[in-house]
């Protein structure tokens, strides 16, 4: 994870906490995330119901459904699973209101990414970072925009980061040493944070399994307790989030959701699908650097070092690895199983990948901080080169498709901050402007400190004032204006009667209706006529007079509501 451990002279040690010291990092931790949590509610105030759809719709849908709620039937779209909406479960036993509970499911994504600066901070003191700069610099990390971005939308985005800084500080103290009875604890709860990774989204498929990965190749280095408590708390969190999943499955995908199974056989099999995946991957690397400002091809840069020094300390070496293994295998895997959606996304994207932003990002500033200083400009050339290797194979694959397809700014929040296009991605552009933000962050390093020094406060207070300078310019980019006055978009049934959809009408009409309709469960039908029983009647725009008995309520651009009660 870090390359604390390059320089050639040990890092300083760290000094033993006293009650009072103690007692005030934690109120500062206390501060620091309420603050944190204050900035993201107010960037995200105008925030009212869901707009990432379908993403965010079938996460409520859950949440719901696994509250006692009404559901839906979702088949044929993406299957979203419950990880992430048992924490909002408690949000629907509170209320049924829609646009309440979204405004609390906001709250609870601030509260969970702001929990980031404590993770982040007890992580880098694991990795004998000084109290002090382990607190400016989680802080600061804490504000990167992989966790600024997702906090404000009811999505599994929101915690995976936090999620994933768990799991490396849990791994390290599992293969630290110490003792045994820590060791056991450790090894539970990484095991335990991989398998509700993999209950939460694909990409925590990938987390367990380097997790086990971890687990068996140190077997012989490992209490044989610990080992048997890692082993057997991520394969009991595994079948247990799969049997909630499942029933998810079944009650709101009776007729199954999308199957992309076929497609990811396709890609693994063949030439075509091979050199998809592996741009795709390349692609989603060129976005974790440049969304990071180059820090995490630092970290990338030092962690290589130090897979390669055998002669460092196994917990980093460990944690180095377990990183490197899961970002490569998210990238490579999410990318094979992405079907060409005709976007500019399916080649360079940073989402798949926001989980272990920060940790690169936390990865970056310790090399930066820690390494002598010819360590730290080969990292940074280093850095430098695979932004432009993976830049150059995106837009060799991509080709004019990177113009002709649809631009969605959603994807590309970091990308839109650095180049200031609004509608297309300028690769080139973002890249220039991420290598010279890389450059600020270098100089600051090299000059803060002495040639032949250890680092101290001094490259600490330079380097993290540097990135919080470039965090808080996103920041202000961030700050949002009051939305337009309008009128809604979506039909808008009374309740207690049943709702049904015509088949034709499109998803963005149908799912996010899902969530507005609270009291009942959307039905869907095919044809002209109702079915009986039915209050509701949501049809194409253009279906013409209703039927006898049914009078039109509502019309706009895609649809038109019948009414019947």
């Amino acid at each position: 994870m870090t390359t604390a451990f390059m320089v050639d002279t040990p890092a300083p040690p760290v000094r033993g906490r006293s009650g009072a010291a103690g007692a005030r990092v934690w109120w500062l931790l206390a501060a620091g995330w309420l603050a944190q949590v204050a900035l993201r509610l107010w960037l995200n105030r105008y925030h009212t119901m869901p707009v990432a759809n379908p993403d965010e719709t079938g996460y409520l849908l859950a949440a719901r459904w696994l509250a006692g709620g009404a559901g839906a039937d979702l088949s044929g779209s993406t299957f979203y699973q419950a990880g992430y909406a048992l924490l909002l479960v408690p949000i629907f036993w509170l209320t049924s209101d829609p646009a309440l509970a979204y405004r609390l499911a906001v709250g609870a994504g601030a509260m969970a990414a702001a929990s980031a600066y404590p993770a982040a901070y007890v992580l880098l003191r694991r990795l004998r970072l000084d109290r002090r700069a382990a607190l400016v610099a989680a802080f600061v990390a804490g504000l990167s925009p992989a966790l600024l971005v997702f906090s404000g939308f009811a999505l599994a985005d929101a915690i995976l980061p936090v999620v994933v800084l768990a799991w490396l500080t849990a791994l390290h103290d599992l293969v630290a040493g110490g003792a045994e009875r820590r060791r056991v604890v450790a090894g539970v709860v990484a095991g335990g944070l991989g398998a509700y990774a993999m209950a939460t989204h694909l990409r925590g498929t990938v987390i367990v399994a380097v997790c086990l990965l971890v687990a068996v190749a140190l077997w012989r280095r490992l209490p044989r307790a610990a080992l048997i408590a890692t082993l057997a708390s991520a394969v009991a969190g595994a079948v247990a989030g799969d049997a909630l999943n499942a029933a998810l499955r079944a009650a709101l995908y009776p007729g199954g959701p999308r199957d992309l199974s076929a497609l990811l056989v396709e890609r693994l099999t063949s030439v075509d699908g091979q050199a998809w995946a592996l741009s795709g991957a390349a692609g989603q690397l060129w976005y974790l650097v440049t969304g990071t400002w180059g820090l995490a091809g630092v970290g990338l840069a030092g962690a290589a070092a130090l897979l390669a020094r055998r002669s460092a300390p196994l917990a980093p070496r460990v944690l180095a690895g377990a990183l490197l293994a899961a970002t490569l295998g998210i990238a490579y895997a999410s990318s094979a199983a992405l079907p060409d959606e005709h976007r500019v996304g399916n080649f360079a994207y940073g989402r798949y990948l926001s989980c272990v932003a920060v940790a690169w990002t936390l990865a970056g500033l310790l090399t930066l901080l820690r390494a002598r200083r010819l360590a730290v400009a080969r990292c940074a050339l280093a850095a430098a080169g695979l932004l432009a290797v993976t830049g150059g194979v995106t837009a060799w694959y991509a080709g004019d498709r990177l113009h002709r397809h649809a631009f969605i700014a959603f994807d590309f929040p970091e990308v839109i901050f650095l180049t200031r296009t609004f509608d297309a991605l300028d690769l080139v552009t973002a890249s220039l402007s991420a290598l010279a933000l890389l450059a600020c962050l270098t100089a600051a390093a090299l000059l803060a400190r002495p040639a032949t020094a250890t680092p101290a406060g001094r490259p600490a207070t330079a380097v993290v004032g540097v990135l919080a300078l470039i965090h808080l310019a996103f920041i202000a980019h961030l700050a949002p204006s009051p939305p337009a006055a309008g009128p809604d978009w979506l039909p808008a049934p009374a309740p207690p009667g049943r709702v049904a959809v015509e088949a034709g009408v499109r998803w963005n009409v149908w799912v996010p209706l899902s969530y507005r309709v609270w009291w009942t469960g959307i039905e869907r039908f095919h044809g002209t006529t109702p079915p009986e029983g039915i209050c509701t009647a949501v049809v194409q725009e253009d279906a013409g007079p209703p039927p006898e008995g049914w009078t039109v309520t509502g019309a706009r651009h895609g649809w038109a509501t019948w009414s019947r009660c």
